[in-house]
């Protein structure tokens, strides 16, 4: 059993954590800290302690990992609190502020022998793990491009702000997804081009980003914007023999909000219409195209790895040089701003 507590006790501990901690029959939630009973918005989980003293947390030896789901600007320090007290630490995204922090608490957690990890959860998003199918299945051929989107219509956001915080960009708060998916998978790319804009100009908030990472041959940009009133497919992906285009993102997100919970069968699920186009150039020389059933995702197989880490000594899947080069990528982008 591998027993757990959080510090923070806001949406996203309640929204993208509890929900698939819940489920793990190997796991135990024993402590949710947050420093403002006041501001409790969530129910309160029945079994769960619940404290606004910390050091109750961080003292209690039944407990082996904390995970911290608070602003990206307090991971640094409460991260080195839960390694001082000698406990594995699980951090939302963005993980640290800078790669230098990120280094210092990786090398500190590797002092101590603990394990500290990113919550790089959309490493189990449905429309990426279907693309990861296609690609091995190599109906499509040799790769030579993939286009990677995550856009909304959300202009009244970038207009509300007349200030920039690099930590607080759009490429912070959406890059650290699409980033590390492509770091996971493709590895560390030659070269990246950059293009990290100010569309209501300078002074605002980054509310753009495209970025492009070459591996040889093969570019794998990844696009976002906050003023596509249509949004782009989650993801292209171009072969010498033929593509695939999947136009809608992984459901869990949508369901979450919902409160459609991962008990439900259907949860998470693409139905038909959600599939992606895989279009082909068959053995016979005959064009092909075909729906391909969605590959089910996942956000509690962080958990499933970080178990298998934490209590049978597996190597984490989320590695600290992934995420010390997805940081480096982050801050080398906002230094492009335009």
């Amino acid at each position: 059993m591998l027993t757990i507590g959080y510090i923070g006790n806001g949406k996203s501990t309640n929204r993208y954590h509890l929900p698939f901690v819940l489920q793990r029959e190997n796991i135990k939630v024993k402590t949710i800290y947050r420093r403002n009973p006041d501001h409790d918005n969530w129910d309160k989980i029945a079994g769960v302690t619940y404290t606004s003293d910390l050091d109750e947390l961080l003292n209690d030896k039944d407990i082996q990992l904390i995970v911290i789901c608070t602003k990206h600007d307090s991971h640094y320090e409460y991260a080195k609190q839960v390694l001082a007290h000698n406990k594995h630490c699980l951090v939302e995204k963005p993980f640290m502020e800078t790669s230098e922090q990120a280094k210092e608490i990786f090398a500190l957690a590797k002092e101590k022998g603990l394990i500290v990890q990113a919550y790089q959860n959309r490493r189990f998003d449905s429309d990426f793990l279907t693309v990861q199918k296609v690609i091995e299945e190599g109906k499509i051929g040799d790769l030579l491009e993939v286009e990677m989107h995550y856009d909304y219509y959300r202009p009244e956001v970038p207009e509300s702000a007349h200030s920039f915080d690099p930590a607080e960009s759009y490429l912070y708060g959406h890059g650290c997804h699409t980033l590390d998916q492509v770091i996971s998978y493709f590895g560390k790319p030659d070269h990246i081009h950059y293009d990290v804009r100010q569309l209501l100009g300078q002074g605002r908030m980054n509310d753009y980003f495209d970025l492009d990472l070459y591996y040889g041959t093969l570019k794998v940009s990844v696009k976002s914007s906050y003023f596509r009133m249509k949004e782009r497919p989650s993801f292209v992906v171009y072969g010498k023999k033929g593509s695939f285009v999947k136009e809608t993102k992984d459901r869990q997100e949508e369901h979450l909000k919902l409160f459609h919970m991962p008990e439900n069968k259907d949860f998470g699920i693409d139905t038909l219409d959600h599939y992606g186009v895989l279009t082909y150039v068959d053995e016979e020389g005959t064009i092909r195209e075909e729906k391909v059933k969605s590959v089910d995702g996942d956000y509690g197989r962080v958990y499933d790895d970080l178990y298998e880490a934490v209590i049978n000594g597996k190597d984490k899947t989320i590695t600290d040089e992934q995420t010390v080069l997805q940081m480096e990528m982050l801050e080398t982008g906002v230094k492009n701003l335009k």
